[in-house]
């Protein structure tokens, strides 16, 4: 039985998936469905789990080397959450684009985690080192 780190069964079968350049997106409560990915929805409530839990909890072992998030992240909130964001992906450059261009690399993920965040766009693709 495991007992330390992340336990659901269908997050670690997808991590086990995330290879060498391949990316990984945590979504938030409101991102729509991608049919052609595998999705894992763990959202229970409004904000259970938070993006910024589920960044802690893959990149305790898995090595990120890119990250990206949208435009409109920077523009809809306070700095204070900025820096939470900013914090948890510490050593990952991070690079902000359009949404609707950001929206274009989710087809290209092995898979999506939904929880239940309600940050606006705070949405994150990572991409394995």
């Amino acid at each position: 039985m495991i007992n330390h780190g992340i336990l659901n069964p269908q997050i670690l079968s997808l991590l086990a998936r995330v290879r060498h350049t391949n990316a990984l997106v945590i979504s938030d409560r409101g991102f729509p469905f991608w049919p052609e990915i595998e999705t894992v929805d763990i959202s229970v409530v409004d904000d259970l789990p938070s993006v910024l839990q589920l960044i802690a909890a893959v990149r305790a072992n898995h090595h990120f080397t890119q990250a990206y998030m949208a435009e409109e992240f920077l523009k809809n909130n306070y700095k204070n959450t900025q820096e939470k964001f900013a914090r948890a992906l510490k050593g990952v450059p991070t690079t902000y684009e359009p949404h609707v261009d950001f929206k274009k690399r989710v087809p290209h993920a092995i898979g999506l985690i939904r929880t239940g965040d309600t940050v606006q766009y705070a949405n994150t693709i990572l991409i394995s080192g």
